[in-house]
C-alpha cells in the first residue's frame, strides 16, 4: 500500500492513479508492439520513422504463417498445446500425491525422500540436461512426444509447495475419513485432494506455462519437424540466412494467446494458492 502522508485525499488518489496507469502501460507495452509489428510488412518494421498504428494492416502475415511450407506452425501449436495439457495435470497431481506422502504418511525413510527431493533444486539443470538426454534417448525417445513429455513431469519445487500445503491440513478431517474405513489412498482421494483446488489451479497453470514455453529440450529431442513445438518453429524466422520479422511477430502473437488465457483464467487461483502453500510470512 503507497502511503502519500502530507496530501489532501484526492491527491494521493490522482498520484496513485498516475502510478498505477504508467505500471499499466509499461506491463502493456510488449504486447502493444507485438501487435502493431505483426501487422505492418518488412519495409515498414525496418523504416526509421516511427509509426504508432500501421495505415495498412497486413492480416495476410498471419495467414502465411500458416501456409509457409518451411515451417509446419500448425502441427508445432498441437504439439505444444498436446505436451502442456499432458503436463500441466499429470505433473500436478504426481507432485500433490508425492507431497502428501511426505506429509501425512508416517514411513522409514520419509525424511532422506525429502532430502533427495530438495537436493535436486540445487543441482543446475545444464548439470543433468546431457545425462537426461542420453537416458532418452538410448530408450528411443527422440523425435516423440513422451520424450518431449515425460522429463517434465517430475516438479520438485511443486512437490515442497504441497508437502507444505498438507502440513497444515487438519488432522481432525482425517480422523473423520478414519472412522469411515478410509486408508491413505483413500484420505488422499476423497479427502485431501479435494481441498487443495487452489494449489492444483495455481500449479497447473504455472505448469501449463513452463511447458508452453520450454525451448531447449524440445530442440534437441524433437529434430525432425513434425516433432517441433511452437517455440521452436517461431526460432526458425531468425536464423543467419533469413529474417522474416512480419512471420516472426505474426507467430509470436499467435503463440501467446493460449498463456494469456491461461493466466486471465487463471490469476485468482495462482494467488490464492501460493498464499496458501505454507510459504507466507
Amino acid at each position: 500500500m503507497i502511503t502519500l502522508p502530507g496530501l489532501s485525499r484526492a491527491a494521493r488518489l490522482t498520484i496513485r492513479g498516475l502510478l498505477v496507469g504508467l505500471l499499466t502501460a509499461a506491463f502493456l507495452a510488449p504486447f502493444y508492439l507485438m501487435l502493431r509489428n505483426s501487422l505492418m510488412d518488412s519495409k515498414g518494421l525496418t523504416s526509421p520513422e516511427w509509426t504508432w498504428w500501421p495505415s495498412t494492416m497486413h492480416f495476410e502475415n498471419f495467414t502465411a504463417l500458416f501456409d509457409d511450407p518451411s515451417v509446419s506452425m500448425g502441427p508445432a501449436l498441437g504439439n505444444s498445446l498436446l505436451i502442456a495439457a499432458v503436463t500441466a495435470p499429470v505433473s500436478t497431481l504426481l507432485a500433490s500425491a508425492a507431497g502428501y506422502a511426505l506429509a501425512r504418511i508416517p514411513v522409514p525413510g520419509r525424511g532422506v525422500v525429502l532430502a533427495l527431493v530438495v537436493a535436486t533444486l540445487m543441482i543446475p539443470s545444464s548439470v543433468t540436461f546431457v545425462p537426461t538426454f542420453v537416458v532418452v534417448g538410448s530408450m528411443g525417445g527422440v523425435n516423440t512426444l513422451w520424450g518431449l513429455l515425460v522429463p517434465g513431469l517430475f516438479n520438485p519445487f511443486a512437490v515442497l509447495l504441497f508437502r507444505n500445503f498438507y502440513l497444515q491440513f487438519p488432522s481432525e478431517i482425517e480422523d473423520a475419513g478414519r472412522l469411515d474405513g478410509l486408508g491413505w489412498l483413500g484420505l488422499y482421494g476423497r479427502v485431501a485432494l479435494p481441498s487443495s483446488g487452489a494449489m492444483l489451479a495455481s500449479l497447473g497453470a504455472l505448469s501449463f506455462i513452463e511447458s508452453w514455453n520450454s525451448f531447449l529440450w524440445p530442440l534437441v529431442i524433437g529434430q525432425d519437424p513434425s516433432a517441433w513445438t511452437a517455440q521452436i518453429a517461431l526460432s526458425t524466422f531468425l536464423t543467419a540466412q533469413t529474417i522474416n520479422l512480419p512471420g516472426l511477430f505474426a507467430g509470436a502473437v499467435v503463440t501467446i494467446l493460449p498463456l494469456v488465457v491461461m493466466f486471465l483464467v487463471a490469476q485468482r487461483h495462482i494467488v490464492e494458492g501460493i498464499a496458501t502453500s505454507g510459504l507466507k510470512g
